[in-house]
């Protein structure tokens, strides 16, 4: 069996997301907000995450209580959604409406290469669940 590796991951005041591991060895986050230090603090930690990535992962962002998506926001998601590291990535995100669905459609069309996240956009979590636990060689 492999092993999970830790998440190293505490809270700080201010910063409007949490993130756990999920059983399968993934993170789940969820963000209550995408202020410039919230979107920084994800930046720097997915980076750390990204650069021992070794194996594929199943991510699911919960962005249900994010109501708007600011255009830096957007770019420091393909930054981050451009590492090579990340094509070892499926992340299911959750939304409440179409404003934020339209955003991530927007970083999953400017990062759609091999190297990049297979993304897909949910609003109800067992569907994003379902999709997440397909086997990882089945993405569609």
């Amino acid at each position: 069996m492999t092993e999970i590796k830790p998440l190293n991951w505490q809270p700080v005041p201010g910063i409007g997301y949490s993130v756990v591991r999920r059983a399968d060895g993934g993170m789940h986050y969820t963000f209550a907000d995408l202020s410039e230090a919230t979107v920084k603090h994800w930046q720097e930690f997915s980076h750390k995450h990204l650069d021992d990535a070794d194996r594929l992962t199943r991510n699911l962002y919960d962005l249900r209580k994010v109501q708007h998506v600011s255009e830096a926001a957007i770019n420091t998601a393909i930054e981050v959604n451009s590492d090579p590291a990340a094509r070892n990535i499926r992340l299911a995100v959750l939304v409440a409406n179409e404003e934020v669905a339209d955003a991530i459609r927007k970083i999953a069309a400017l990062t759609l290469t091999p190297a990049s996240a297979a993304i897909k956009i949910f609003t109800d979590m067992s569907e994003a669940e379902n999709w997440l636990s397909r086997p990882l060689d089945q993405i569609a």
